[in-house]
């Protein structure tokens, strides 16, 4: 019978990858051949800290003995409600990664008080970051703060980020390598604040508005005035008319669209009008329809064969996914 033993080193660091990191910790303590496994850098590329109410000292530990240049990914929690003996997230914790780990490429942080952490402690190696259910002050984001932060910026994810607001939305102009922007049950941005920062954020290639107050008809109509180039677009249906998806017909980069129930509501296009307006979209290839209730009915067969070059979706909203460095 086949023993632990027998496995190939690929096939323990795999299933050690797995495990959370407090528990890769303690089977290094087995034997010096799994202490070496543990220490394998292939093992520390993406590390999730969300699940402990983790003390500095132990967070300095796993930072200099375990992660410093193998990490690529950090998932870590600020502990917002955790009362006031938790530890909090830090600008010298921020400086520490940007110092110690230099291929840091994403960040997401979860339930943390970034208001006394300012913007210019993240590292600057950051291509992603994500902020989920984050507190963050005035000034975080505002255009008046350093054009050199974070140059290399690619993709923010704002996620349930009470805070956030049209002032925030135009002081992401500053980020000149941004491409793509996930606005997530962000209720204090305005459509009139969308439409003035998307005017400023057109190079932007994918936006995804999801859970938020703004109709669908509002920011389709500032997406076709201002992200001509835009690839992907991912957002609630709520609010959504066959007139306001008109107004994307002849996008001439647009490769994705995704609608997202289950706000349906009467004025929802039909599936003939969803065809139509799609028809006139050069380059789109997938067509996603998310929480409508239209798996295995009519309108998927409509949609699938009307659409012979794309790819047709049609399905209930997924889980969320648990592989979130994907």
């Amino acid at each position: 019978m086949a023993t632990f033993a027998d496995l190939p080193d690929s096939v323990l660091l795999e299933i050690f990858s797995y495990l959370q990191v407090r528990d890769r910790i303690r089977i290094s303590r087995v034997c010096h051949h799994w202490k070496k496994l543990v220490d394998d850098r292939w093992l520390w590329r993406h590390v999730d800290l969300t699940l402990y109410t983790m003390r500095p000292k132990v967070m300095w530990h796993l930072l200099r003995r375990y992660m410093a240049s193998r990490l690529h990914s950090l998932r870590m929690g600020g502990y917002l409600f955790s009362g006031s003996q938790a530890p909090q997230l830090s600008p010298a914790l921020m400086r520490a990664l940007g110092q110690k780990c230099p291929n840091l490429k994403r960040l997401c942080l979860h339930v943390a008080n970034l208001s006394m952490v300012p913007i210019t402690s993240l590292p600057c190696t950051l291509r992603t970051l994500e902020l989920h259910s984050c507190e963050i002050s005035m000034a975080w984001l505002h255009k008046e703060q350093d054009p050199t932060v974070l140059p290399l910026l690619e993709c923010i994810v704002l996620d349930r980020v009470p805070a956030f607001r049209d002032e925030h939305l135009q002081g992401l102009t500053r980020f000149r390598a941004l491409r793509s922007l996930v606005l997530g049950g962000t209720y204090r941005v305005t459509e009139t604040g969308l439409d003035m920062g998307l005017q400023e954020l057109n190079y932007l290639q994918r936006l995804e508005v999801l859970g938020c107050t703004l109709s669908a008809d509002s920011t389709l109509l500032a997406i076709s005035r201002h992200l001509r180039d835009v690839r992907k677009i991912r957002l609630t249906v709520r609010g959504l008319s066959a007139p306001g998806l008109s107004v994307l017909e002849g996008m001439p980069a647009l490769e994705s669209l995704c609608l997202l129930g289950p706000l349906v509501t009467p004025e929802m296009p039909s599936p003939q009008e969803i065809l139509t307006s799609c028809l006139t979209m050069p380059k789109l290839r997938v067509l996603e329809l998310q929480g409508l209730g239209w798996e295995g009915q009519e309108a998927e067969r409509i949609l699938s064969k009307g659409l012979p070059h794309c790819m047709v979706i049609v399905r209930a909203l997924p889980k969320e996914s648990m592989d979130w460095w994907m």
